[in-house]
């Protein structure tokens, strides 16, 4: 299979699709890849180190849609790559396409196979292409949030960790997942007093026993947030329902009740955001400020770190391309499972359930498609 790695375009996001490593992997098994020149320089992989693990360099992005099979990138495509997917063309990364309309419309108009990471799910229901970037995002927003309650930032002024003599800061997170217990770790480990809220009682019992003693596990009901609103000082948002928009947690009139320079960070951004008053920011302009209180709503906060992301994401994303450029992808998706699930608009029908729910469009089952894949395996 050709498989082709265009170097992403959606603004500040420095990731890479593939690593060197990847590359290697891949061609060893008798693939061919092709990497758009400069793709890897944001996360410090030259051309030099694709051309030696076997890579062929293309010189734009064009030529690397124009030629591959198969495309393997990080972010959703942008508009000026609507028009470069072919159909029936895989295409491997994340979409997110409950957060854009607009997005689930041009891939269905593509005719192109959309296999997203984040919805490929294991079956015990974790998302094993999500995690490594749920890791990154969850231990970011405590950095990020930390450095935003600087006064100099419009913060409260307030030191995590407190010192000696003054306490330290309280944090708040939605959500006990991935997300929400790596910022726990992060936090905690940081000093700050934390409560984390879930809806699982199951979930906060291992929460509990796992994390430290700085960290508190609470029920999460509209009651009990607005009752830390006015006590916290840094506000995570990490809630997730795969593949759908994630809930309003804190609507627009719940800012009132928070003090000035509180500090907003919304993870589930890019699955619409569980912050009523977020909306997607880039890391050229991450905050605004409604209120007295920050907004951090970056939607690819693991791209400011790209070097440690893309190596985290090509560990977990590379077996799975390995499977699709083997088999190919109905007969990859045929014969496991957790692929299948990925798919999500497939040659113009939109096959995953919550997506077509959130845009109220005409859901089609994706057996259909392996119908006759399955009779001849």
């Amino acid at each position: 299979m050709i498989i082709g790695v265009p170097k992403e375009i959606k603004n500040n996001e420095n990731r890479v699709g593939l690593t060197p490593a990847g590359v290697k992997e891949l061609t060893k098994l008798g693939h061919t890849v092709k990497v758009q020149r400069s793709a890897g320089e944001g996360s410090g992989f030259t051309d030099e180190l694709y051309e030696t693990a076997g890579a062929s360099l293309l010189p734009d992005i064009e030529s690397v849609y124009g030629e591959a099979e198969m495309i393997m990138k990080v972010k959703e495509p942008i508009k000026p790559e609507y028009k470069l997917i072919k159909k029936d063309q895989l295409v491997f990364t994340y979409f997110h396409f409950a957060s854009s309309e607009e997005l689930t419309h041009a891939m269905i108009d593509t005719g192109a196979v959309c296999l997203a990471y984040e919805t490929v799910e294991l079956p015990d229901r974790s998302l094993p292409l999500l995690i490594p970037m749920s890791e990154v995002a969850g231990r970011m927003a405590i950095q990020q949030g930390a450095k935003y309650l600087e006064k100099p930032l419009k913060g409260r002024g307030i030191l995590l960790g407190g010192v000696p003599g003054v306490k330290p800061g309280k944090v708040l997170i939605l959500g006990g997942g991935i997300v929400g217990t790596q910022a726990a770790k992060m936090a905690a480990g940081l000093g700050a007093d934390v409560t984390i809220m879930d809806t699982n009682l199951n979930r906060m019992r291992y929460l509990s026993d796992i994390l430290p003693a700085n960290v508190s596990t609470m029920m999460s009901n509209e009651y009990n947030i607005r009752a830390m609103l006015g006590q916290v000082d840094l506000i995570v948002g990490a809630v997730l329902i795969p593949g759908a928009k994630a809930p309003k947690l804190i609507t627009r009139d719940m800012l009132k009740e928070m003090r000035p320079g509180t500090v907003l960070v919304d993870v589930a951004v890019d699955q619409g955001g569980c912050i009523e008053t977020c909306t997607p920011t880039t890391h050229e302009n991450p905050t605004f400020i409604i209120d007295d209180v920050v907004h951090y709503c970056v939607a690819n906060m693991p791209g400011a770190v790209p070097y440690t992301s893309t190596i985290a994401l090509n560990n977990a994303t590379l077996p799975y391309a390995m499977q699709l450029a083997n088999l190919g992808w109905e007969k990859a998706c045929a014969q496991f499972e957790p692929l299948k699930k990925g798919l999500n608009v497939v040659k113009g029908d939109v096959v995953y359930q919550s997506v077509a729910e959130t845009f109220d469009m005409p859901h089609v089952d994706i057996d259909k498609y392996f119908e006759k894949v399955v009779a001849g395996l």
